[in-house]
């Protein structure tokens, strides 16, 4: 059963931006979602991903950056994206305080939604964990370029979906990430996915695709809280 969709217009510091809240009866926690650097929150993979949360009884909050709130392509430099994130997730709170909802709040996003929410958390910002759904962790071909820094510094649970085919994450470079970052941190593959999910030979709709990245996203969130 669809889920409705309550419109929020948020604001970190001068910039503006939507988000979309949609919550089922009595969710379990809820997650708030931010899309990759291609794509807004209206993507159907970001869609598809946040109603298969809703139908497994998770809250959700996806949201635009405000770059992709002005049109502009190039994406916000990590200030101005984890200020993003921290009016998010403290509109997320205030949802479900509203609503009386005694789950907890947490992060996840596509590719760079999800490594600016890691940087917020190393920052300092509040969540009971966060999900990646393809962490970008280094440019394509430069494995040697890596984005993995501050990851050592989080100490909150962090459940890595990745792609065996994704050129952001060479496997045994993320493996070895992953492992260093201790037992708070767990990596599910999908075997033969790409950076967006999708498997070659295997032609799905991306609502399909993001849908089906829901139910780890949600056992992970069950087992820790």
């Amino acid at each position: 059963m669809p889920h409705p969709d309550q419109q929020l217009n948020l604001a970190a510091g001068d910039a503006t931006f939507s988000a979309i809240y949609a919550r089922p009866e009595h969710p379990a926690a809820t997650v708030v979602v931010a899309h990759g650097a291609g794509a807004g929150m209206d993507h159907p993979f970001l869609r598809g991903f946040t109603d298969a949360l809703n139908s497994l009884g998770l809250a959700t909050l996806r949201f635009n950056f405000p770059y992709r709130e002005a049109g502009r392509k190039f994406p916000d430099r990590p200030p101005a994206a984890i200020a993003a994130w921290r009016s998010a997730m403290a509109a997320a709170a205030s949802q479900a305080a509203d609503h009386g909802d005694p789950g907890t709040v947490w992060a996840a996003g596509k590719s760079f939604g999800g490594r600016m929410a890691s940087m917020a958390v190393a920052e300092g910002m509040a969540a009971a964990g966060l999900g990646y759904l393809g962490y970008p962790l280094h440019p394509p071909g430069k494995p040697e370029k890596l984005r993995d820094e501050h990851l050592y510094g989080v100490a909150t649970p962090m459940l890595f979906l990745q792609g065996t085919r994704d050129t952001f994450a060479t496997p045994a470079i993320l493996s070895g990430v992953v492992s260093r970052i201790g037992p708070t941190a767990v990596l599910e593959w999908v075997e033969g996915g790409d950076h967006s999910f999708a498997v070659a030979g295997r032609k799905r709709p991306a609502e399909e695709v993001g849908a089906s990245l829901a139910a780890p996203v949600a056992r992970f969130i069950a087992a820790h809280s």
